[in-house]
């Protein structure tokens, strides 16, 4: 073990070292920050000009009834489509909008012609109009009396407080949003990880092999102990940078909701939360809360449910990478060059594409059969299963798919390791899956 922990211990260092470490370690969570808070900067950074549309209506019933909003200005016009085509100029409309005469029987006879592309929220905003304004004129038909004000009496907007149940039965905050949110990026992260770091496991190999210093250092050292500890020394590299970016993020993400003045509402969800529900009737005094938004900040500040997480990705991550990391090195050790890896990596890289696909379904079914049992797959669980995670999974398959993945874990290294033992001294051919078996079954 002390010479697995030397040879650890010199790639942790001669890797930590390097400008591509310190960049990566520094631009990563800068990145992720980016992708969290960017999009909701860029959605509030819009346009002050709306789009002017014409309007030619031909049933007379739509035009002057459309409204104007932030983003869109109709204009009525008696003109045809022919005139108003033949008026291009340099202040040409966004577009012309055709409603046909028949638009209350057949409401697809509404067409949009635009100068420049259009966008999913223009069309959609012209629809609904459309649509509310034919539904309110089928309405007037039935002949009753303040339509307009029995509708706007009975409309109703559910909100839908979701909690939920753990196994001894208390109740917990639950955010859907956010589920979905960390199942993305902790499964992507997996994979991303286990394949860099496995790779540069192989890659470090294949250097040192074509270098001719193994032949050196198994002078002092068995190939196995040299396999295993470029194995953790890589491993103890990939924890100490997702350790740095996690306190990163959680610095300069605080920082974040300190000035953008959310943690008022942090406060104001929280005194939601606590309330009774019969005692908040009367609260009229209390600022209003999204129910989204309460379970969402209630659940990311929940210490148990972080824990969870965190801890649950650290687990799968070392488990995944050390599981793929010792068939990264016997690949490595097989061959002379990168060029000879590409279909040695197949049976490799497949478990691990198809953890993907199954990982966007586990999102939508995370207690699935599918889900279910891809998380107990070995070669698929640290993916999956860390799709299920933030779902809430029993404690009893948790366990079985550690397990599995810790006993998969030591029978691939021995596999492995007797691949490395002979392929390290193997040069000029490259070998096929038929040859890797047969060192497997080599006795030493």
């Amino acid at each position: 073990m002390s010479k697995i922990a030397i040879i650890a211990g010199r790639e942790f260092n001669e890797r930590v070292r390097k400008k591509s470490f310190i960049f990566t370690t520094i631009l990563m969570p800068i990145l992720m920050v980016g992708i969290m808070f960017v999009p909701a900067l860029m959605m509030n950074i819009q346009s002050d000009e709306a789009k002017e549309i014409l309007v030619v209506d031909q049933s007379g019933l739509i035009a002057e009834r459309l409204e104007d909003s932030s983003t869109i200005d109709f204009t009525p016009s008696d003109k045809t489509l022919e005139e108003l085509t033949a008026q291009q100029g340099e202040s040409n409309p966004f577009g012309i909008l055709i409603i046909g005469s028949d638009v209350a029987t057949n409401p697809s006879n509404v067409q949009l012609l635009t100068y420049e592309s259009s966008t999913i929220d223009i069309e959609s905003a012209i629809a609904d109009q459309i649509a509310s304004i034919i539904e309110s004129e089928k309405l007037k038909a039935y002949n009753i009396d303040d339509i307009d004000a029995i509708l706007a009496e009975i409309q109703t907007n559910v909100t839908l407080k979701v909690k939920q149940l753990d196994e001894s039965g208390e109740t917990q905050d639950s955010s859907s949003m956010l589920n979905i949110a960390l199942a993305y990026i902790f499964g992507f992260l997996i994979y991303m990880f286990v394949f860099l770091y496995g790779n540069m496991v192989m890659q470090g190999v294949i250097e040192e092999k074509s270098n001719k210093v193994m032949e050196v250092m198994v002078s002092s050292v068995r190939p196995f102990q040299l396999m295993m500890g470029k194995i953790l020394g890589i491993a103890s590299v990939a924890v100490t940078q997702f350790v740095i970016w996690v306190v990163f993020i959680l610095v300069v993400g605080g920082a974040a909701i300190n000035l953008m003045g959310l943690d008022e509402m942090m406060a104001a969800a929280g005194s939601a939360a606590a309330m009774d529900p019969m005692a908040m009737v009367g609260a009229a005094q209390m600022p209003a809360v999204d129910s989204e938004m309460v379970s969402l900040l209630a659940t990311i500040t929940n210490p148990a449910y972080l824990l969870r997480i965190l801890g649950g990705f650290l687990i799968y991550f070392i488990g995944g990478y050390l599981l793929y990391a010792a068939m990264f090195a016997a690949v490595g050790s097989a061959v002379d060059n990168e060029k000879d890896t590409n279909n040695l990596q197949l049976p490799i890289t497949v478990p691990l594409i198809l953890a993907l696909f199954v990982m966007m379904s586990a999102m939508q079914e995370p207690n699935g059969p599918l889900a279910f049992w891809f998380s107990m797959i070995p070669f698929t669980s640290p993916i999956v299963m860390m799709v299920r995670l933030p779902y809430g999974v029993p404690g009893w398959e948790l366990a079985l798919s550690i397990g599995l993945l810790v006993a998969t874990f030591v029978a691939i290294v021995l596999l492995a390791g007797k691949i490395y033992r002979v392929g390290v001294f193997m040069y000029g051919k490259k070998p096929s899956f038929k040859e890797l078996l047969k060192w497997m079954r080599y006795k030493y």
